[in-house]
């Protein structure tokens, strides 16, 4: 019941995030957002200062830590408002979390699969190149379909 309740949760947040697909390819300014926006508004470092309550050399050291990444979520919301923007957070997977899985299952699928064929052929048990193919992806529709707790225990290969 959890991995079907796990997959529907997959899928449903799949489909949310097909809508941040652009995003992927967004490029930080230069100089970053908030000396971005804050240029493009024409306001000053000493006005957002102002709007902020801190010293105008706070923030320059707050758009050089927007650069480093030392800035912090609270800050860039509070500074977000005072722009009058939003601030946005999120991760947005490279791929479809479903391939995700899916390429996990495929990766500790053939490392269990391996170890066994390794022990079969010390025994002499191979078994024909056909069967060991659809051994493996019998193995990997398991892996999926129960989501065992050891599926992200190990990504050595990836």
């Amino acid at each position: 019941m959890k991995s079907k309740n796990t997959r529907l949760i997959r899928e449903q947040l799949d489909i949310t995030l097909k809508r941040f697909e652009k995003v992927k390819t967004l490029s930080t300014p230069r100089k970053g957002w908030i000396r971005a926006i804050r240029s493009a508004l024409g306001m000053n470092g000493r006005q957002l200062a102002d709007r902020l309550n801190v010293s105008p050399s706070r923030i320059t050291k707050l758009e050089h830590d927007e650069l480093s990444g030392a800035v912090t979520f609270k800050t860039m919301r509070k500074t977000a408002e005072a722009l009058d923007c939003v601030f946005v957070y999120g991760l947005v997977p490279k791929t479809l979390l479903e391939d995700i899985v899916k390429k996990q299952a495929q990766r500790v699928a053939k490392e269990k699969f391996t170890r066994v064929a390794r022990t079969m052929g010390l025994e002499l048990q191979n078994l024909p190149k056909k069967e060991n193919v659809k051994a493996l992806k019998n193995l990997e529709e398991e892996l999926l379909r129960t989501m065992p707790k050891y599926l992200w225990d190990s990504n050595k290969n990836g």
